[in-house]
């Protein structure tokens, strides 16, 4: 398999850095052994710090000798692959550090830092953490880690959060909490990126109790020291209560009495979704991978009118509301014929089954040809990554009450403003949401004047 770090393993170098200015379409890269590999990243905050001296035999490679390496190995081709998904996203770039010891490759994908470059904070970049198989293909790796770095990028703004937007990806073999070398290198890599961060998929929260106990506190959401619990909890009631305004922005009223919903997903988010529909909707339909999972909701919310419904065909059910909070890629030219809602209102990640923002944009037409309300999902499922500002900046002293606070504050009124502001435009919801975003992120709007 081709690999970033090919040249890097033989060359004995650890440190790989591609930033791209995308206003000039101009690329800079530099490559280094920044630390020797028999390094004890045990003692990393202890021994030795990011700004530590780490080897007596620095190497370094200039922007023309990283790709006269890369040549070298026969992989120039494919690092232009990489250069290209960085421009065509408008990515500031990607961190890559590689443990040989333990043959772990940390990668940092970052969109933007412009929001976090004055908020007197230690990150400027925040998005979440998550480990991938050695086995997967690296260049998916990247893609995956770009888009979502770059997701974060508009979730900040939605969230109105003075951080840039990214995502780590880690591939390794499965994380042993007691390792602390691994830890240690971990720590090191995230407080390198000037990054804060929380673990996603296939990572242990616990990881972050570890990591704020011994080596970097750019981790939050940890289940031992987090005063705000899991982030699934906000989450679902950030995704409600913007619910409630695009159906106060379409029918002058906030309430959902008398409505049907259908709930895809009773995971972390989902589970909380259907209890604050629950206190509404007339009828409420469940679908989940897990059978015993839905017979537990039912069991947990009795008196209450609930079917268990298949999953192959819930997305399809004849209902007021569709809440998706499982997979992503649902919504595509053959399955959107098919729905019947009204409105699309749920937590999932990259609902839309699109590779680029344009494709998302077209899709998100076809549903409101289709006289379905949708509001692409990064501009209100944000209500988690308040939740881990929250926590980062406040740490302790952080409340469930101002979290909420925080949350009835900025995003009711963030969805009514869009919803608003894409009627009077004559363009989508989804479309207007991109447009916003951009305004700040490419452009010389702040957060304060969308306020």
């Amino acid at each position: 398999m081709r690999r970033l770090t090919t040249p890097m393993k033989a060359e004995g170098l650890t440190t790989l850095k591609i930033r791209y200015d995308y206003k000039s379409d101009v690329f800079h890269m530099e490559a280094m052994k920044q630390w020797d590999q028999d390094l004890d990243f045990s003692r990393y905050n202890k021994d030795f710090y990011v700004e530590s001296i780490l080897t007596d035999d620095v190497v370094y490679y200039n922007t023309k000798q990283v790709r006269e390496l890369y040549r070298k190995y026969d992989l120039e081709d494919y690092l232009d692959e990489i250069l290209e998904l960085i421009r065509e996203g408008k990515h500031f770039g990607i961190e890559l550090y590689y443990n040989d010891k333990w043959d772990i490759t940390y990668m940092s994908h970052q969109h933007s830092r412009k929001l976090g470059i004055n908020n007197k904070l230690h990150a400027t970049l925040a998005g979440g953490i998550r480990r991938h198989d050695k086995s997967e293909e690296e260049k998916d790796v990247i893609i995956d880690g770009l888009n979502l770095g770059r997701g974060m990028s508009f979730k900040n703004v939605a969230g109105r959060l003075n951080m840039g937007g990214c995502k780590q990806t880690v591939t390794m073999d499965e994380l042993d909490l007691d390792n602390m070398e691994i830890m240690g290198f971990l720590g090191f890599c995230i407080d390198n990126c000037r990054t804060m961060t929380g673990p996603d998929m296939n990572f242990p929260t616990e990881m972050a109790d570890v990591e704020n106990e011994n080596f970097s506190m750019q981790y939050t959401n940890g289940p031992k020291y987090s005063v705000l619990g899991e982030t699934g909890k906000p989450t679902a009631y950030g995704v409600y209560v913007t619910l409630k305004q695009a159906v106060n922005f379409y029918e002058g009223t906030e309430s959902l009495a008398g409505k049907t919903a259908t709930l895809v997903g009773l995971g972390a988010v989902g589970w909380y979704m259907g209890g604050h529909l629950l206190d509404e909707v007339k009828k409420l339909y469940i679908a989940d991978l897990s059978d015993a999972r839905c017979k537990e909701f039912v069991e947990k919310h009795p008196g209450k009118d609930i079917e268990i419904i298949p999953l192959d065909n819930a997305y399809f059910q004849p209902c007021d509301i569709l809440v998706p909070c499982a997979i992503g890629g649902i919504f595509s030219d053959e399955t959107i014929p098919k729905l019947n809602c009204k409105y699309i209102w749920g937590s999932a990640n990259n609902q839309l089954k699109a590779s680029s923002q344009e494709e998302e944009e077209r899709l998100a037409k076809k549903l409101q040809e289709r006289g379905i309300v949708f509001q692409t999902e990064w501009y209100h499922n944000t209500a988690g990554v308040i939740c881990g500002y929250h926590e980062y900046v406040y740490g302790k002293n952080a409340t469930y009450e101002n979290l909420i606070r925080t949350i009835d504050e900025t995003m009711p009124k963030a969805t009514y403003d869009n919803l608003k502001q894409a009627k009077e435009l004559g363009i989508t919801p989804c479309e207007n949401a991109y447009r916003i975003a951009g305004e700040v992120i490419y452009g010389d709007k702040t957060l304060e004047d969308l306020k």
